[in-house]
Order: structure tokens, then sequence, then C-alpha cells
């Protein structure tokens, strides 16, 4: 009979949770990793690490794979940024300080 290690962790108010150490360490998991969760038919979760190319972002990787074909196929709609643009978006985000890591306030979740 296969050995099972079973662990729990509590949810947040904000549905967040800490993957237990023993999970981390049977996964290998490191700061920044992502984890994939798998619902199976009999509504059993699993829970694995994602490596390699996978690990991307899927969204962002659709969207650069569209910027990819866009350009091949009318790169004369390529422009170059004008000064003007670039001065005034320096303008709009002086002083403005951001950690990607920090999770969103309740209200924008």
């Amino acid at each position: 009979m296969p050995t099972f290690l079973k662990a729990e962790s509590t949810l947040t108010d904000r549905y967040q949770t800490t993957v237990p150490e023993t999970v981390r360490r049977a996964l290998r998991l490191g700061k920044k990793d992502k984890i994939r969760y798998t619902i199976t038919a009999n509504g059993e979760v699993l829970l694995t690490r994602v490596e390699g190319p996978e690990a991307e972002d899927p969204v962002l990787s659709h969207f650069l794979r569209f910027l990819a074909q866009d350009i091949a196929n009318s790169p004369e709609q390529l422009k170059a940024i004008d000064a003007q643009l670039v001065e005034r978006l320096k303008e709009l985000t002086e002083g403005v300080e951001f950690d990607m890591d920090t999770p969103l306030p309740e209200e924008d979740e």
C-alpha cells in the first residue's frame, strides 16, 4: 500500500494560503515558481510544479506571439516613439514606485 503524506493550510480572507513546507519540498518549489491546479473528474485537485516553457504566463505568451505575427505581417505600421510622448510618460510616472510582489488591496481583487 502506498504511503501518503498529508498537509493542511488555511485560506485567508483574501483566499490566499501558504504552501506547506512538506509540499514545497516534495515539489522542489522555490520563490517565484509557478504551480498548477488540476481538477479531476471526481473532484480531487492535483497540485504540480510548472516547469520549462509552460512556466511562462500564457496570456503574455499569446500576446507576444500576436505582436510578432502583426509585426511580420505589417512592418510598415511600426513607428518610432515620439520624444514628446517619452517626456509625457516620464512626467506621468515621476515619483511612482511599485512592487510587483505586493498583494493587491482587497478592493482590487
